[in-house]
Protein backbone atom coordinates (compact mmCIF):
# COMPACT_ATOMS: atom_id res chain seq x y z
CA UNK A 1 0.00 0.00 0.00
CA UNK A 2 1.57 3.31 -1.17
CA UNK A 3 1.86 6.42 1.08
CA UNK A 4 -1.10 8.21 -1.01
CA UNK A 5 -3.57 4.90 -0.08
CA UNK A 6 -2.62 5.06 3.32
CA UNK A 7 -4.04 8.61 3.47
CA UNK A 8 -7.70 8.47 1.13
CA UNK A 9 -5.32 9.69 -1.96
CA UNK A 10 -3.46 12.99 -1.04
CA UNK A 11 -4.05 14.89 -4.20
CA UNK A 12 -7.65 13.70 -4.24
CA UNK A 13 -8.16 14.98 -0.73
CA UNK A 14 -6.70 18.21 -1.64
CA UNK A 15 -8.33 18.57 -4.72
CA UNK A 16 -11.88 18.35 -2.95
CA UNK A 17 -10.85 20.58 -0.02
CA UNK A 18 -9.89 23.07 -2.53
CA UNK A 19 -13.20 22.90 -4.26
CA UNK A 20 -14.68 23.41 -0.82
CA UNK A 21 -13.01 26.48 -0.29
CA UNK A 22 -13.63 27.92 -3.68
CA UNK A 23 -17.15 26.85 -2.83
CA UNK A 24 -17.62 28.91 0.57
CA UNK A 25 -15.74 32.17 -0.96
CA UNK A 26 -18.07 32.30 -3.47
CA UNK A 27 -21.06 31.49 -1.14
CA UNK A 28 -19.96 34.24 0.91
CA UNK A 29 -19.98 37.01 -1.94
CA UNK A 30 -23.65 35.66 -2.76
CA UNK A 31 -24.79 36.47 0.76
CA UNK A 32 -22.65 39.98 0.95
CA UNK A 33 -24.96 40.94 -2.53
CA UNK A 34 -27.75 39.70 -0.62
CA UNK A 35 -27.32 42.10 2.34
CA UNK A 36 -27.26 38.41 4.40
CA UNK A 37 -23.12 38.93 4.98
CA UNK A 38 -23.90 38.11 8.84
CA UNK A 39 -25.44 34.63 8.72
CA UNK A 40 -22.81 33.64 5.98
CA UNK A 41 -20.03 34.71 8.11
CA UNK A 42 -21.15 32.22 10.99
CA UNK A 43 -21.62 29.22 8.60
CA UNK A 44 -18.30 30.42 6.65
CA UNK A 45 -16.11 30.11 10.38
CA UNK A 46 -18.30 27.11 10.88
CA UNK A 47 -17.49 25.31 8.01
CA UNK A 48 -13.98 26.47 8.05
CA UNK A 49 -13.28 24.42 11.86
CA UNK A 50 -15.11 21.53 10.09
CA UNK A 51 -12.68 21.41 7.29
CA UNK A 52 -9.86 21.19 9.90
CA UNK A 53 -11.58 18.76 11.44
CA UNK A 54 -11.91 16.70 9.07
CA UNK A 55 -8.50 17.14 8.07
CA UNK A 56 -7.26 16.13 11.24
CA UNK A 57 -9.15 13.00 11.44
CA UNK A 58 -7.80 11.90 8.00
CA UNK A 59 -4.25 12.41 9.12
CA UNK A 60 -5.14 10.67 12.25
CA UNK A 61 -6.46 7.74 10.22
CA UNK A 62 -3.95 7.51 7.96
CA UNK A 63 -1.23 7.35 10.72
CA UNK A 64 -3.15 4.79 12.19
CA UNK A 65 -3.38 2.81 8.83
CA UNK A 66 0.61 3.23 8.62
CA UNK A 67 1.22 2.01 12.18
CA UNK A 68 -1.27 -0.83 11.58
CA UNK A 69 -0.28 -2.17 8.24
CA UNK A 70 3.43 -0.65 7.89
CA UNK A 71 6.62 -3.46 7.97
CA UNK A 72 6.78 -2.29 11.34
CA UNK A 73 3.79 -3.97 12.44
CA UNK A 74 4.61 -6.61 10.52
CA UNK A 75 7.34 -7.35 12.52
CA UNK A 76 5.11 -7.12 15.77
CA UNK A 77 6.56 -3.81 16.59
CA UNK A 78 10.06 -5.00 17.68
CA UNK A 79 11.74 -1.75 15.94
CA UNK A 80 15.35 -1.05 16.17
CA UNK A 81 16.14 1.65 18.05
CA UNK A 82 17.44 5.31 16.29
CA UNK A 83 20.81 4.64 14.63
CA UNK A 84 20.93 0.66 15.76
CA UNK A 85 23.63 -1.24 13.89
CA UNK A 86 24.57 -4.22 16.16
CA UNK A 87 22.89 -7.38 17.33
CA UNK A 88 23.54 -8.06 20.97
CA UNK A 89 26.18 -10.50 21.81
CA UNK A 90 25.09 -13.49 24.37
CA UNK A 91 27.01 -16.00 25.59
CA UNK A 92 26.25 -19.80 24.92
CA UNK A 93 23.10 -19.61 27.61
CA UNK A 94 21.92 -16.65 26.51
CA UNK A 95 23.47 -14.37 29.16
CA UNK A 96 24.20 -10.48 27.86
CA UNK A 97 27.90 -9.61 26.46
CA UNK A 98 27.49 -6.90 24.35
CA UNK A 99 24.54 -4.27 23.14
CA UNK A 100 23.54 -1.11 21.50
CA UNK A 101 22.53 1.55 24.06
CA UNK A 102 20.33 4.95 23.44
CA UNK A 103 23.00 7.56 24.36
CA UNK A 104 22.97 11.36 23.24
CA UNK A 105 25.32 13.72 22.53
CA UNK A 106 25.98 17.16 23.39
CA UNK A 107 26.13 19.87 21.09
CA UNK A 108 26.79 23.76 21.79
CA UNK A 109 25.89 26.60 19.36
CA UNK A 110 27.57 29.69 20.96
CA UNK A 111 24.80 31.56 18.59
CA UNK A 112 22.27 31.01 20.68
CA UNK A 113 23.52 31.24 24.32
CA UNK A 114 22.78 33.99 26.41
CA UNK A 115 24.94 34.05 29.16
CA UNK A 116 28.40 32.16 27.95
CA UNK A 117 29.73 32.18 31.82
CA UNK A 118 26.56 30.79 33.18
CA UNK A 119 26.30 27.93 30.68
CA UNK A 120 30.00 27.41 31.40
CA UNK A 121 29.62 26.71 34.98
CA UNK A 122 26.48 24.63 34.41
CA UNK A 123 27.67 21.95 32.08
CA UNK A 124 31.44 21.82 33.95
CA UNK A 125 29.06 20.89 36.95
CA UNK A 126 26.61 18.47 35.51
CA UNK A 127 28.63 16.50 33.30
CA UNK A 128 32.34 16.33 35.05
CA UNK A 129 33.55 14.23 32.22
CA UNK A 130 33.31 17.16 30.17
CA UNK A 131 36.77 18.46 29.16
CA UNK A 132 36.72 21.95 29.69
CA UNK A 133 38.90 23.04 26.69
CA UNK A 134 36.73 21.84 24.13
CA UNK A 135 34.01 23.66 26.16
CA UNK A 136 35.68 26.34 25.85
CA UNK A 137 36.27 26.07 21.94
CA UNK A 138 32.61 25.81 21.78
CA UNK A 139 31.66 29.05 23.51
CA UNK A 140 34.02 30.73 21.35
CA UNK A 141 33.20 29.46 18.15
CA UNK A 142 30.75 30.37 15.19
CA UNK A 143 28.92 27.57 14.86
CA UNK A 144 26.88 24.36 16.80
CA UNK A 145 29.42 22.33 17.72
CA UNK A 146 29.33 18.78 19.24
CA UNK A 147 31.05 18.49 22.49
CA UNK A 148 30.57 15.46 24.28
CA UNK A 149 28.87 12.12 23.58
CA UNK A 150 27.64 8.88 25.53
CA UNK A 151 25.18 11.09 27.53
CA UNK A 152 23.12 8.38 29.19
CA UNK A 153 19.49 9.05 29.42
CA UNK A 154 19.85 10.56 32.98
CA UNK A 155 23.05 12.77 32.13
CA UNK A 156 20.95 14.14 29.05
CA UNK A 157 17.52 14.47 31.43
CA UNK A 158 19.86 16.31 34.24
CA UNK A 159 21.62 18.61 31.83
CA UNK A 160 18.01 19.40 29.56
CA UNK A 161 16.31 20.53 33.26
CA UNK A 162 18.75 23.07 33.60
CA UNK A 163 16.92 25.00 30.49
CA UNK A 164 20.58 26.46 29.03
CA UNK A 165 20.32 28.41 25.51
CA UNK A 166 22.10 26.77 23.24
CA UNK A 167 22.23 23.39 23.98
CA UNK A 168 21.11 20.43 22.50
CA UNK A 169 21.14 16.81 22.11
CA UNK A 170 21.30 14.13 19.07
CA UNK A 171 20.00 10.41 19.57
CA UNK A 172 23.09 8.20 19.08
CA UNK A 173 23.75 4.71 19.73
CA UNK A 174 26.88 3.05 21.99
CA UNK A 175 28.35 -0.35 22.05
CA UNK A 176 28.18 -1.16 25.91
CA UNK A 177 29.73 -4.26 27.82
CA UNK A 178 28.19 -4.56 31.13
CA UNK A 179 30.95 -6.99 32.31
CA UNK A 180 33.29 -4.34 31.74
CA UNK A 181 36.81 -6.38 31.78
CA UNK A 182 34.99 -10.17 31.50
CA UNK A 183 35.55 -12.02 28.52
CA UNK A 184 37.29 -8.85 26.85
CA UNK A 185 40.04 -10.34 24.97
CA UNK A 186 37.25 -12.68 23.18
CA UNK A 187 34.72 -10.27 22.83
CA UNK A 188 36.14 -7.20 21.63
CA UNK A 189 34.80 -4.26 20.86
CA UNK A 190 33.68 -1.74 18.51
CA UNK A 191 34.09 1.92 17.03
CA UNK A 192 31.76 4.46 17.76
CA UNK A 193 30.74 4.37 13.85
CA UNK A 194 29.47 0.76 14.90
CA UNK A 195 32.11 -1.27 13.03
CA UNK A 196 34.12 -4.48 15.24
CA UNK A 197 37.51 -3.71 15.69
CA UNK A 198 39.02 -6.74 17.84
CA UNK A 199 37.05 -9.99 19.31
CA UNK A 200 33.93 -11.28 18.75
CA UNK A 201 33.11 -7.97 17.50
CA UNK A 202 35.37 -8.06 14.48
CA UNK A 203 35.62 -11.63 13.95
CA UNK A 204 32.03 -11.67 13.49
CA UNK A 205 31.43 -8.31 12.24
CA UNK A 206 28.54 -8.75 9.61
CA UNK A 207 26.85 -11.24 11.41
CA UNK A 208 26.15 -9.23 14.34
CA UNK A 209 25.31 -6.08 11.44
CA UNK A 210 22.83 -7.76 9.61
CA UNK A 211 21.50 -9.29 12.67
CA UNK A 212 21.01 -6.06 14.39
CA UNK A 213 18.61 -5.84 17.16
CA UNK A 214 18.46 -9.89 17.21
CA UNK A 215 20.96 -11.52 19.02
CA UNK A 216 24.31 -13.49 18.17
CA UNK A 217 25.44 -16.33 20.59
CA UNK A 218 29.06 -17.31 21.39
CA UNK A 219 30.89 -20.39 22.14
CA UNK A 220 31.84 -19.59 25.53
CA UNK A 221 29.61 -20.19 29.12
CA UNK A 222 30.11 -17.13 31.18
CA UNK A 223 30.35 -19.42 34.12
CA UNK A 224 33.03 -21.62 33.40
CA UNK A 225 34.76 -17.87 32.27
CA UNK A 226 34.47 -16.59 35.57
CA UNK A 227 35.66 -19.50 37.09
CA UNK A 228 38.73 -19.36 34.81
CA UNK A 229 39.64 -15.99 34.95
CA UNK A 230 39.44 -16.05 38.60
CA UNK A 231 41.86 -18.61 38.97
CA UNK A 232 44.38 -17.35 36.46
CA UNK A 233 44.08 -13.83 38.18
CA UNK A 234 45.00 -15.17 41.52
CA UNK A 235 47.91 -17.04 39.38
CA UNK A 236 48.59 -13.82 38.43
CA UNK A 237 48.13 -12.07 41.81
CA UNK A 238 50.86 -14.64 43.31
CA UNK A 239 53.98 -15.35 40.63
CA UNK A 240 53.45 -11.86 39.08
CA UNK A 241 54.48 -12.55 35.68
CA UNK A 242 54.23 -10.28 33.17
CA UNK A 243 51.31 -11.87 31.17
CA UNK A 244 49.03 -14.87 31.07
CA UNK A 245 46.46 -17.47 29.24
CA UNK A 246 43.88 -19.23 30.20
CA UNK A 247 42.07 -21.85 27.86
CA UNK A 248 38.77 -24.03 28.24
CA UNK A 249 37.87 -26.49 24.97
CA UNK A 250 35.37 -28.86 24.01
CA UNK A 251 37.96 -31.08 21.98
CA UNK A 252 34.97 -32.67 20.29
CA UNK A 253 33.13 -29.55 19.27
CA UNK A 254 36.20 -27.19 18.79
CA UNK A 255 34.47 -24.76 20.49
CA UNK A 256 35.98 -22.43 22.90
CA UNK A 257 33.85 -22.02 26.60
CA UNK A 258 36.78 -19.92 28.31
CA UNK A 259 39.61 -17.79 27.00
CA UNK A 260 41.35 -14.94 29.06
CA UNK A 261 44.18 -13.28 28.68
CA UNK A 262 46.03 -11.12 30.89
CA UNK A 263 46.49 -7.93 31.06
CA UNK A 264 42.85 -7.01 30.95
CA UNK A 265 41.07 -4.02 29.80
CA UNK A 266 37.52 -2.03 29.97
CA UNK A 267 35.77 -2.41 26.26
CA UNK A 268 33.78 0.30 27.07
CA UNK A 269 36.79 2.30 27.22
CA UNK A 270 39.49 0.65 25.37
CA UNK A 271 41.42 3.79 25.24
CA UNK A 272 41.98 3.84 28.77
CA UNK A 273 44.33 0.98 27.79
CA UNK A 274 47.45 0.47 26.07
CA UNK A 275 48.09 -1.40 23.26
CA UNK A 276 49.41 -4.46 25.54
CA UNK A 277 46.60 -4.60 27.48
CA UNK A 278 43.84 -4.81 24.49
CA UNK A 279 46.61 -7.93 22.95
CA UNK A 280 44.71 -10.84 23.10
CA UNK A 281 47.78 -13.59 24.09
CA UNK A 282 45.83 -16.48 23.10
CA UNK A 283 45.44 -15.81 19.88
CA UNK A 284 48.12 -13.23 18.77
CA UNK A 285 50.99 -13.89 20.50
CA UNK A 286 53.12 -16.91 19.71
CA UNK A 287 55.72 -18.47 23.00
CA UNK A 288 58.50 -21.37 22.90
CA UNK A 289 55.94 -23.49 24.70
CA UNK A 290 58.48 -26.06 26.28
CA UNK A 291 57.81 -29.43 27.36
CA UNK A 292 53.95 -29.08 26.38
CA UNK A 293 54.75 -30.49 23.17
CA UNK A 294 56.30 -33.58 24.30
CA UNK A 295 52.47 -34.64 24.67
CA UNK A 296 52.81 -34.97 20.32
CA UNK A 297 55.86 -35.95 20.16
CA UNK A 298 55.11 -39.23 21.76
CA UNK A 299 51.69 -39.51 20.31
CA UNK A 300 53.99 -39.25 16.92
CA UNK A 301 56.24 -41.93 17.86
CA UNK A 302 53.06 -44.40 19.17
CA UNK A 303 50.62 -43.75 16.18
CA UNK A 304 54.03 -43.97 13.87
CA UNK A 305 54.88 -47.24 15.02
CA UNK A 306 58.32 -46.42 16.02
CA UNK A 307 57.70 -46.41 19.90
CA UNK A 308 55.36 -48.30 21.98
CA UNK A 309 54.31 -46.98 25.46
CA UNK A 310 56.82 -49.78 26.77
CA UNK A 311 59.64 -49.00 24.27
CA UNK A 312 62.92 -47.73 26.32
CA UNK A 313 65.52 -45.09 25.94
CA UNK A 314 69.01 -44.22 27.58
CA UNK A 315 68.59 -41.33 29.69
CA UNK A 316 71.86 -42.35 31.64
CA UNK A 317 74.10 -39.42 29.83
CA UNK A 318 73.38 -36.65 27.74
CA UNK A 319 72.57 -36.86 24.28
CA UNK A 320 74.98 -35.33 21.84
CA UNK A 321 73.48 -34.80 18.51
CA UNK A 322 75.70 -33.02 15.91
CA UNK A 323 77.24 -29.87 17.54
CA UNK A 324 74.82 -29.36 20.09
CA UNK A 325 74.18 -31.37 23.62
CA UNK A 326 70.72 -31.96 25.01
CA UNK A 327 70.23 -32.03 28.94
CA UNK A 328 67.51 -33.12 31.38
CA UNK A 329 66.22 -30.15 33.60
CA UNK A 330 66.98 -33.24 36.10
CA UNK A 331 68.46 -36.23 34.96
CA UNK A 332 66.79 -39.63 35.80
CA UNK A 333 70.78 -41.03 34.73
CA UNK A 334 68.79 -44.39 33.74
CA UNK A 335 66.80 -46.12 31.00
CA UNK A 336 63.54 -44.85 30.56
CA UNK A 337 60.33 -46.59 29.28
CA UNK A 338 58.02 -44.08 26.94
CA UNK A 339 56.02 -43.55 29.89
CA UNK A 340 58.35 -42.50 32.23
CA UNK A 341 59.96 -40.17 29.67
CA UNK A 342 56.69 -38.55 29.87
CA UNK A 343 56.15 -38.48 33.61
CA UNK A 344 59.84 -37.50 34.42
CA UNK A 345 59.80 -35.25 31.06
CA UNK A 346 62.92 -36.25 29.79
CA UNK A 347 64.48 -34.12 27.21
CA UNK A 348 66.64 -36.51 26.24
CA UNK A 349 64.33 -39.57 25.50
CA UNK A 350 62.06 -37.37 23.67
CA UNK A 351 64.51 -36.11 21.39
CA UNK A 352 65.75 -40.05 20.53
CA UNK A 353 62.29 -40.55 20.44
CA UNK A 354 61.60 -37.86 17.49
CA UNK A 355 65.09 -38.50 16.06
CA UNK A 356 63.78 -42.23 15.24
CA UNK A 357 60.96 -40.36 13.83
CA UNK A 358 62.58 -39.04 11.46
CA UNK A 359 62.53 -35.44 10.26
CA UNK A 360 60.02 -35.70 7.37
CA UNK A 361 57.74 -37.89 8.80
CA UNK A 362 58.04 -34.90 12.22
CA UNK A 363 57.35 -32.23 10.08
CA UNK A 364 54.42 -33.88 8.51
CA UNK A 365 52.23 -34.71 11.78
CA UNK A 366 52.86 -31.08 12.93
CA UNK A 367 51.26 -29.94 9.91
CA UNK A 368 48.85 -32.04 10.08
CA UNK A 369 48.42 -30.78 13.82
CA UNK A 370 48.36 -27.35 12.44
CA UNK A 371 51.40 -26.33 14.54
CA UNK A 372 53.20 -24.51 11.54
CA UNK A 373 49.78 -22.37 9.87
CA UNK A 374 48.02 -19.73 12.39
CA UNK A 375 45.40 -21.10 14.14
CA UNK A 376 41.85 -21.57 11.76
CA UNK A 377 39.72 -19.65 13.78
CA UNK A 378 37.26 -16.84 13.37
CA UNK A 379 39.45 -14.49 15.32
CA UNK A 380 41.27 -11.66 13.02
CA UNK A 381 44.17 -11.29 15.65
CA UNK A 382 45.40 -15.34 15.37
CA UNK A 383 49.02 -15.16 14.67
CA UNK A 384 51.32 -16.91 12.27
CA UNK A 385 53.87 -19.43 14.20
CA UNK A 386 57.61 -19.49 14.23
CA UNK A 387 58.50 -23.07 12.71
CA UNK A 388 62.32 -24.33 11.70
CA UNK A 389 63.50 -23.03 8.13
CA UNK A 390 64.32 -26.96 7.50
CA UNK A 391 63.36 -29.89 9.04
CA UNK A 392 66.79 -32.04 9.93
CA UNK A 393 67.93 -33.79 12.82
CA UNK A 394 68.44 -30.98 14.98
CA UNK A 395 64.94 -29.04 14.30
CA UNK A 396 63.02 -32.19 15.44
CA UNK A 397 65.16 -32.54 18.31
CA UNK A 398 64.48 -29.09 19.22
CA UNK A 399 60.86 -29.17 18.56
CA UNK A 400 60.00 -32.45 19.94
CA UNK A 401 60.39 -30.99 23.58
CA UNK A 402 59.12 -27.54 22.51
CA UNK A 403 62.00 -25.40 21.69
CA UNK A 404 63.22 -23.70 18.24
CA UNK A 405 59.09 -23.29 17.47
CA UNK A 406 56.67 -20.93 18.60
CA UNK A 407 52.88 -21.20 18.09
CA UNK A 408 50.00 -19.15 20.02
CA UNK A 409 47.72 -20.70 23.10
CA UNK A 410 45.01 -21.19 20.52
CA UNK A 411 47.30 -23.42 18.18
CA UNK A 412 48.29 -25.46 21.01
CA UNK A 413 44.94 -26.12 22.42
CA UNK A 414 43.38 -27.59 18.54
CA UNK A 415 46.27 -29.64 18.15
CA UNK A 416 45.80 -31.00 21.56
CA UNK A 417 42.22 -31.34 20.52
CA UNK A 418 43.17 -33.58 18.35
CA UNK A 419 45.54 -36.27 19.97
CA UNK A 420 42.56 -36.14 22.91
CA UNK A 421 39.40 -36.61 20.71
CA UNK A 422 40.23 -39.97 18.62
CA UNK A 423 42.35 -38.25 16.44
CA UNK A 424 40.72 -35.49 14.38
CA UNK A 425 41.55 -31.88 14.14
CA UNK A 426 38.40 -29.80 14.55
CA UNK A 427 39.29 -25.68 14.31
CA UNK A 428 38.29 -23.86 17.14
CA UNK A 429 36.09 -21.79 16.78
CA UNK A 430 33.97 -18.58 18.60
CA UNK A 431 30.41 -19.65 17.51
CA UNK A 432 28.31 -21.59 19.74
CA UNK A 433 26.99 -25.01 17.80
CA UNK A 434 24.05 -26.45 18.00
CA UNK A 435 23.38 -29.62 19.72
CA UNK A 436 23.99 -32.30 17.39
CA UNK A 437 25.34 -29.86 14.63
CA UNK A 438 27.89 -32.18 12.69
CA UNK A 439 31.65 -31.91 13.62
CA UNK A 440 34.25 -32.73 10.90
CA UNK A 441 38.23 -32.61 10.30
CA UNK A 442 40.81 -34.82 8.88
CA UNK A 443 42.07 -37.59 10.80
CA UNK A 444 45.51 -37.05 11.84
CA UNK A 445 45.92 -40.08 14.13
CA UNK A 446 44.48 -42.98 14.74
CA UNK A 447 41.23 -43.63 18.28
CA UNK A 448 44.35 -46.17 19.64
CA UNK A 449 47.06 -43.14 19.77
CA UNK A 450 44.32 -40.87 21.62
CA UNK A 451 43.26 -43.91 24.07
CA UNK A 452 47.14 -44.88 24.95
CA UNK A 453 47.59 -40.51 25.08
CA UNK A 454 44.90 -40.16 27.42
CA UNK A 455 46.31 -43.16 29.72
CA UNK A 456 49.91 -41.69 29.77
CA UNK A 457 48.81 -37.92 30.31
CA UNK A 458 46.76 -39.61 33.49
CA UNK A 459 49.59 -41.07 34.42
CA UNK A 460 51.49 -37.84 34.71
CA UNK A 461 48.90 -36.30 36.84
CA UNK A 462 47.88 -39.40 39.29
CA UNK A 463 50.92 -41.45 39.34
CA UNK A 464 54.20 -40.26 42.05
CA UNK A 465 56.14 -39.45 39.45
CA UNK A 466 54.26 -37.37 37.96
CA UNK A 467 55.39 -33.62 37.06
CA UNK A 468 51.72 -33.04 36.68
CA UNK A 469 50.66 -34.34 39.83
CA UNK A 470 49.55 -31.40 41.73
CA UNK A 471 46.76 -30.53 38.82
CA UNK A 472 44.74 -33.76 40.42
CA UNK A 473 41.39 -33.37 41.50
CA UNK A 474 39.78 -36.48 42.93
CA UNK A 475 37.44 -37.88 40.89
CA UNK A 476 38.28 -35.86 38.16
CA UNK A 477 40.56 -38.20 36.29
CA UNK A 478 42.48 -35.17 35.55
CA UNK A 479 45.26 -35.71 33.11
CA UNK A 480 47.78 -33.34 31.93
CA UNK A 481 51.54 -32.20 31.03
CA UNK A 482 53.50 -29.39 32.01
CA UNK A 483 55.71 -27.11 30.38
CA UNK A 484 58.74 -24.79 31.00
CA UNK A 485 60.21 -23.34 28.07
CA UNK A 486 63.34 -20.69 28.34
CA UNK A 487 63.08 -17.57 26.64
CA UNK A 488 65.85 -16.73 23.58
CA UNK A 489 67.53 -14.11 24.84
CA UNK A 490 69.39 -11.70 21.88
CA UNK A 491 71.54 -9.96 24.46
CA UNK A 492 73.21 -13.06 25.09
CA UNK A 493 72.36 -15.30 22.08
CA UNK A 494 71.33 -17.66 23.99
CA UNK A 495 68.44 -19.67 26.24
CA UNK A 496 67.79 -17.25 29.29
CA UNK A 497 67.11 -19.44 32.25
CA UNK A 498 65.60 -16.65 33.84
CA UNK A 499 63.08 -15.98 31.97
CA UNK A 500 60.62 -18.39 31.10
CA UNK A 501 57.12 -19.22 29.76
CA UNK A 502 55.47 -21.83 32.17
CA UNK A 503 52.41 -23.57 31.60
CA UNK A 504 50.04 -27.18 32.07
CA UNK A 505 48.07 -28.63 29.54
CA UNK A 506 45.38 -30.11 31.09
CA UNK A 507 42.30 -33.00 29.71
CA UNK A 508 39.38 -34.01 31.98
CA UNK A 509 37.69 -36.84 32.31
CA UNK A 510 40.81 -39.02 30.81
CA UNK A 511 38.03 -42.48 31.40
CA UNK A 512 35.41 -43.04 29.21
CA UNK A 513 35.32 -44.05 25.61
CA UNK A 514 37.07 -41.88 23.34
CA UNK A 515 32.96 -40.31 22.52
CA UNK A 516 32.38 -39.31 26.37
CA UNK A 517 32.48 -35.77 26.76
CA UNK A 518 35.90 -34.51 27.28
CA UNK A 519 37.72 -30.77 27.87
CA UNK A 520 40.97 -29.45 27.52
CA UNK A 521 42.25 -26.52 30.10
CA UNK A 522 45.46 -24.38 29.17
CA UNK A 523 46.93 -22.45 32.17
CA UNK A 524 50.17 -20.32 30.63
CA UNK A 525 52.33 -17.57 32.95
CA UNK A 526 54.79 -15.43 30.70
CA UNK A 527 57.77 -14.97 33.10
CA UNK A 528 56.57 -15.71 36.73
CA UNK A 529 58.83 -15.66 39.78
CA UNK A 530 59.10 -18.04 42.22
CA UNK A 531 57.79 -17.62 45.22
CA UNK A 532 58.40 -18.71 48.93
CA UNK A 533 55.51 -21.03 48.53
CA UNK A 534 57.07 -22.55 45.47
CA UNK A 535 60.18 -23.13 46.84
CA UNK A 536 61.71 -20.31 44.32
CA UNK A 537 60.51 -22.52 41.70
CA UNK A 538 58.65 -20.53 38.32
CA UNK A 539 58.31 -23.70 36.72
CA UNK A 540 55.07 -25.11 34.98
CA UNK A 541 54.22 -27.76 37.73
CA UNK A 542 54.56 -25.32 40.39
CA UNK A 543 52.76 -22.36 39.12
CA UNK A 544 50.20 -23.70 36.52
CA UNK A 545 49.56 -27.14 37.44
CA UNK A 546 47.89 -25.91 40.61
CA UNK A 547 45.64 -23.37 38.99
CA UNK A 548 44.79 -25.85 36.19
CA UNK A 549 43.29 -28.25 38.77
CA UNK A 550 41.55 -25.92 40.24
CA UNK A 551 39.11 -24.33 37.15
CA UNK A 552 38.96 -27.72 36.74
CA UNK A 553 37.67 -28.71 40.02
CA UNK A 554 35.15 -25.52 39.62
CA UNK A 555 34.01 -25.81 36.07
CA UNK A 556 33.07 -29.53 36.23
CA UNK A 557 29.95 -29.41 37.31
CA UNK A 558 28.95 -26.60 34.63
CA UNK A 559 29.62 -29.07 32.03
CA UNK A 560 28.15 -32.25 33.44
CA UNK A 561 31.18 -33.94 34.49
CA UNK A 562 30.43 -35.41 37.67
CA UNK A 563 33.50 -37.02 40.31
CA UNK A 564 33.33 -40.82 39.94
CA UNK A 565 34.34 -42.03 43.49
CA UNK A 566 35.41 -45.18 42.17
CA UNK A 567 38.46 -44.02 40.60
CA UNK A 568 41.35 -45.01 42.46
CA UNK A 569 43.03 -41.99 43.22
CA UNK A 570 46.65 -41.07 44.40
CA UNK A 571 47.20 -38.15 47.33
CA UNK A 572 47.53 -34.83 46.07
CA UNK A 573 51.03 -33.57 46.76
CA UNK A 574 52.95 -30.72 46.47
CA UNK A 575 55.21 -30.68 42.94
CA UNK A 576 58.57 -33.02 42.54
CA UNK A 577 61.56 -30.36 43.39
CA UNK A 578 62.08 -28.47 40.59
CA UNK A 579 59.61 -30.39 38.85
CA UNK A 580 60.11 -28.85 34.97
CA UNK A 581 60.45 -28.86 31.99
Amino acid sequence: MSLGQQTFGGSTVSRWLKARVWGLEHAFERARASGKAEDDTRLRIFFVLALFAFGFVTLAIGATRAALFSDAARADGRLAPIGASRADLVDRNGMLLAADLLHYGLYVDPREIWDADETRRSLLAALPNLDPQRLERALRGQRRIFVLGALTPEARNRVHDLGLPGVSFEPEQRRVYPLGPTAAHIIGFADSGGEGVSGAEAALNEDIRAAAAGQVPLSIDLRVQGALEDELWKAVHEFTPKGAVGLVTDVHTGEILGMASWPVFDPNNPGKAGVYAQTNRAAATVFEMGSTFKAFTVAIGLDSGVATPDSTFDATQPFKLGYRTIHDYHAARKVLTLVEVFQHSSNIGTAKLAVGIGPQRMGKYFNDLGLTKPAPIELIETARPLTPKKWDEDAVASTSFGHGINVTPLALAQAYGAILNGGRRIPLTIRKKEPGAPVDGPRVMSERTSLQMLSIMRANVAGEAGSGRSANIPGLSVGGKTGTGEKYDPAIRGYNHQRQVSSFAAVFPTSGPIEAKRYFVLILLDEPHGTARSAGYATGGWVAAPAAGRVIERIAPFLGVARQPEIAEVAVAAAPSGEGQ
